[in-house]
């Protein structure tokens, strides 16, 4: 775990020095290595905000402990800090799911384009209105997951499918 942190550590570091780096007139003055530099911060932010979070929600749970473990006397304040410890724990376990993932390398392809065809084939209207589902299953996959859809080119049936549909 101390080699997750670390490498987490270096990635807060790094997103630090992108941020001092892009307000360098010499690579302002550069596009492509402000484009990339910038490209590069993006990618970074959303980890390095879960790590921020994860030191925090840490610090709180050390502070509840040591405020557990010197005894309270109100017992009101000793139900809320355990409570507040209680749910920390729960975050800090999310956190930490959230973060592996997000470590996780990324695929090439993923800020790419693709032509996707679907064809209806053999079996006439059944054929066709598969096709149709299938299009409408698949455009709405792609709006939930924030992609654009742009359709190419399109063949429809009478009975509202299509006989082939590319987008």
């Amino acid at each position: 775990m101390d080699k997750l942190f670390d490498r987490l550590q270096m990635l807060a570091d790094r997103y630090e020095e992108l941020g001092e780096l892009l307000s360098d007139p010499d690579v302002i003055s550069d596009t492509k290595r402000f484009t990339d530099l910038s490209k590069e911060m993006a990618d970074l932010r959303e980890t390095v905000e879960k790590y921020e979070r994860f030191k925090q929600v840490n610090q709180t749970i050390e502070d509840d402990e040591e405020m557990l473990s010197m005894g309270l006397d109100d017992d009101e304040m000793a139900e809320m800090v355990k409570m507040e410890l209680a749910e920390a724990k729960d975050e800090k376990v999310a956190l930490e799911d959230e973060i592996k993932i997000l470590l996780l390398p990324k695929d090439p392809n993923d800020d790419k384009n693709i032509i996707m065809e679907i064809r209806g084939a053999a079996g006439g209207d059944e054929a066709s209105l598969f096709a149709g589902d299938l299009f409408n299953m698949y455009s709405k996959y792609a709006e939930r997951q924030g992609w654009s859809i742009e359709v190419i080119d399109q063949t429809t049936t009478d009975v509202g499918g299509f006989k082939e549909i590319a987008s």
